[in-house]
């Protein structure tokens, strides 16, 4: 049984998927003057989405996505934004949701969010002073690595000849 990847997309979810995705739609400020059919042919939509799952599953950079397996880096780059900016992440999230509420059931009754933005009143004792307050010159008293002894001839007299 071969392995499945976790930023693979099964037909199943892509059926799921595949309506959410915003069509394309052209540029009403730009003419084109080409034979219709002419110029590159448009990247599906699913192996659009399969390198933009792949990206934000792995964590690599957009240029470093495999073209290979997914096309133009720059390519599936700016689809990310164009639907992101047409709200299909939001629709997918939403409709997650939803799904996850008929299969699991979500207690929306108790939903909560947990912040604190105060410190901890007892940290102190057991984290220890402010790492970056460690070694700063107003904490020590006196040089450690200076000489303990003057010289006999003060500073400003030295090249002169006694």
């Amino acid at each position: 049984m071969p392995k499945t990847y976790s930023w693979e997309i099964s037909d199943q979810l892509w059926e799921q998927v595949a309506p959410l995705i915003p069509k394309k739609h052209r540029n009403r400020y730009k003419k084109y003057k080409r034979k219709p059919g002419a110029g590159r042919k448009a990247t599906e939509s699913r192996r659009i989405f399969s390198g933009i799952v792949y990206v934000l599953r792995t964590g690599i950079q957009w240029k470093a996505a495999p073209k290979e397996k997914f096309g133009s880096a720059s390519a599936v780059h700016r689809y990310f934004q164009e639907w992101m900016r047409a709200g299909f992440f939001q629709k997918l999230w939403k409709k997650g949701l939803h799904l996850y509420d008929e299969m699991e059931g979500i207690a929306w009754t108790w939903q909560s969010i947990d912040g604190s933005t105060v410190k901890a009143p007892l940290a102190q004792e057991d984290v220890g002073r402010n790492p970056t307050d460690r070694g700063k010159k107003w904490v020590k008293k006196e040089c450690t690595h200076g000489r303990t002894w003057r010289p006999f001839v003060p500073c400003r007299m030295r090249s002169k000849s006694a």
